[in-house]
């Protein structure tokens, strides 16, 4: 089974660190929880709206965008955000975002809704993409352990992947392209603890940034997982 994942990155923003290796701001626990809030609230609306779009590309059977689109709109629109990540436009920038992306994923489903169990991998791939941000989530709000040392290596991770992805995508490679899916499903993982961590211990005090940050890794976990699941139960 041939299929290009859509592997968004995010930046590798080290937190500022005291004693211990924990951020100087770890104490300061109302502007860690309003962040973490703020972080969560926007999260879910994003991800709303992204299911819309995704739906409305299914539906209306829309074409996937190609690569040199993606990468372009994606990039581009990632740039929009940080340059207005402290403005009143944030916001706007981050549904433009997360909207653009949701439409990239709507061929993606229409693909697999037309294999044999579709829906069933849609929605193993959705069902263990949300059991494992919680469980992820839960661990780090619950530990609050610091997983800033993780950072260097994640950005690494992904800039490989997402250049081994591009070389299975121009070369037709199904097994390098299911290679990077598992590749990229674990470091999504890592992201994802990297992330939360940095919002609980004030790594991360901007929840626009943090739930782009939050939201990419998500996507590209369900992404993954949906190549991985549908080649399974392909053979």
């Amino acid at each position: 089974m041939a299929q290009t994942d859509r592997i968004y990155p995010v930046g590798d923003r080290q937190p500022s660190r005291g004693a211990g290796g924990y951020s100087s701001l770890a104490v300061d626990r109302p502007e860690a929880a309003r962040v973490l809030r703020n972080t969560y609230a926007l999260l879910s609306l994003t991800l709303l709206f992204a299911a819309a779009t995704a739906s409305a590309a299914v539906a209306f059977a829309l074409p996937a965008p190609g690569l040199i689109i993606t990468l372009v709109g994606y990039f581009g629109l990632l740039f929009a955000v940080t340059k207005l990540r402290n403005s009143g436009w944030a916001i706007p920038a981050v549904f433009a975002l997360t909207g653009f992306m949701g439409y990239t994923l709507g061929p993606i489903l229409s693909y697999t809704l037309a294999l044999p169990g579709g829906a069933g991998t849609i929605a193993a791939a959705l069902g263990a993409t949300g059991a494992t941000f919680l469980a992820l989530s839960g661990y780090v709000l619950v530990t609050r352990k610091d997983m800033s040392f993780m950072g260097g290596f994640l950005f690494a991770g992904m800039i490989v992947a997402i250049i081994m992805g591009i070389v299975a995508y121009v070369f037709s490679m199904p097994a390098l392209a299911l290679g990077v899916s598992a590749v990229v499903a674990l470091l999504s993982v890592g992201l994802i603890l990297f992330e939360t961590s940095r919002i609980v211990n004030g790594g991360e005090t901007n929840y626009v940034m943090a739930t782009v940050g939050l939201f990419v890794s998500l996507f590209n976990l369900f992404t993954s997982l949906l190549h991985l699941f549908g080649f399974a139960s392909s053979d």
